[in-house]
């Protein structure tokens, strides 16, 4: 099934469950978001995305805690919930719905071409945080920049479809 297949579900979905999104994207650099903007209706339910790709705005604009940043570096399992946990919090203070209405989703990983602080190209983790309760995953995704940045947008849009 396409991204866009996939965005068009999900938007349908939030929509009708009356649900709103607040992404933090990192590796991704605003591709999650341009993926769900490209359907119609879009509006609706995404709040916005910050790109967090420096690590400092990590800790400025989504409240991930910098003793954490600077024990284990930008990759990895609690600073994707931190960064999740985060921008829900902010755009629901910001938007008219409320909390209990949004859901935070957070990309961190690697690209390529190198390894990052020790983390090999490829990893990455995807964090959910929604009324519900929050999850990570962790995937170790193959291929070049393009391709694992790509992996990362379709499997976000699928692990935010099986939440809901």
């Amino acid at each position: 099934m396409s991204a866009l297949t996939v965005a068009t579900q999900l938007v349908e979905t939030l929509t009708n469950q009356g649900l709103k999104l607040a992404l933090a994207e990192s590796l991704t650099g605003g591709a999650l978001a341009s993926a769900l903007v490209d359907v119609p209706g879009s509006s609706k339910v995404l709040l916005g995305s910050i790109v967090a790709y420096d690590t400092a705005l990590k800790i400025a604009l989504l409240g991930v805690d910098a003793n954490l940043l600077a024990r284990v570096g930008p990759v990895d399992a609690e600073v994707a919930a931190q960064m999740a946990a985060g921008v829900r919090s902010k755009m629901a203070a910001g938007a008219e719905s409320g909390i209990g209405s949004v859901i935070g989703v957070a990309c961190t990983g690697v690209a390529g071409p190198e390894a990052q602080g020790g983390k090999p190209v490829g990893l990455v983790f995807i964090a959910l945080d929604a009324p519900g309760g929050a999850q990570v995953h962790e995937f170790q995704f193959a291929g070049d920049r393009a391709q694992i940045r790509s992996s990362v947008v379709a499997a976000a849009l699928k692990l935010l479809a099986a939440a809901l």
